[in-house]
Formats: structure tokens, sequence, C-alpha cells
């Protein structure tokens, strides 16, 4: 399984880098809150990463400008403390339980059908940027384990054969709110 999920490649859509760039320079705009003083970076990593949801690397790069840094200091410091993420989210987080009870009953099987389906490995996001995939030790629910919550929404009792289908109701429920919004433009033109 993990030899197909190193095979990912970047192919992000490019409304997604333009909106990602936009993004970029509000929180250059923002730099000028923070002193130029290496005791500020925790703080503008902070704000960095509640702007843009992760650390890019070319926001570390701009971090590093500003503060007159070295960018490995940078990302020294911010792989030291595990608030950071380096990878951005997805719209549908999906957080596979691998706790105790969730082990027992196969939520590894869980977690790697998951990553045959969305084609990425746990700690990816996918290129449309629409699901996000990680481990988690617990959850709380162990009476209902195996264990997968996608956004808020816990589904307990996962089974192999509940993956695809959980990730083709996203996928309906994305093209209903298109169409939905499709109808409601047209009908105001």
């Amino acid at each position: 399984m993990k030899a197909v999920c190193s095979q990912k490649g970047w192919k992000v859509d490019q409304e997604i880098l333009k909106e990602e760039r936009a993004i970029l320079k509000q929180i250059a705009r923002k730099f000028t809150n923070f002193e130029k003083k290496r005791q500020g970076l925790i703080p503008i990593l902070q704000m960095v990463q509640a702007e843009l949801s992760y650390l890019s690397p070319e926001a570390l790069n701009m971090v590093a400008g500003y503060l007159e840094i070295s960018k490995s200091e940078v990302y020294g410091v911010a792989t030291f403390y595990n608030q950071f993420r380096f990878q951005p989210p997805g719209k549908h987080p999906v957080k596979v339980c691998l706790g105790t009870a969730c082990h027992v009953r196969a939520g590894d099987i869980i977690l790697e059908n998951f990553e045959r389906k969305l084609k990425i490995c746990e700690g990816e996001t996918s290129d449309d940027r629409e699901f996000s995939l990680e481990r988690v030790a617990c959850v709380g629910c162990c009476a209902l384990a195996p264990v997968a919550v996608i956004g808020e929404t816990v589904h307990g009792h996962m089974a192999p054969s509940k993956v695809e289908g959980l990730i083709l109701r996203i996928a309906i429920e994305k093209e209903m709110q298109a169409r939905e919004k499709q109808k409601n433009e047209s009908g105001q033109s």
C-alpha cells in the first residue's frame, strides 16, 4: 500500500493556487503587526496558519525574509511544535481511529481502504483539497469501534465496504450543491 502512496503527485487546481496567493499577500501585510525580532516567530507562524490553515513553503520563506533569519531556523521551530501543519487540510478531513478498541477491530484496514480510495496516504491531502487523511489515537467512541470521523460526523462500526459509500455520499452532496448554485445563478440572471 505504501508504494501507491509515495507516488502522489501534486496537481493542485489553479483556482486553489490563485486563492492561496491572495491569502499570502494578505498575510504579508499583517507582518507589520509584529516586531522584526526572533521572539515573534511563533506568534507569526500561528497567525500564518490561522489565515492559510497550514504553513506552506512559500509562507515559511516569507516569515524568514520578514524576520531576517534563515529558512532552516523557521522550519526547525515550526517542526518542533506539533500545533503546526505542513499539509493543507481538506474540506472533508478524515480521521481514522487506531486506538486499542479500533485497532483490534481492524482499524488499520479501514485506514488502508481510505488511502486506496482517496489515493493519498495518512498525513496527506488530495490534489483537489477535498479530503485530508490522518490516523488518530482515540476519538472516545470505543463501543462503536472501528470508527472514522469525517468532518464532525462520527461513523461507527466501520467496515471496508463502507469507505467507498462515505466518499461517494460526499461527492453526490457536492454535485447537488453545484447544481443548486447553478440553478440559483441562472434563475437570477
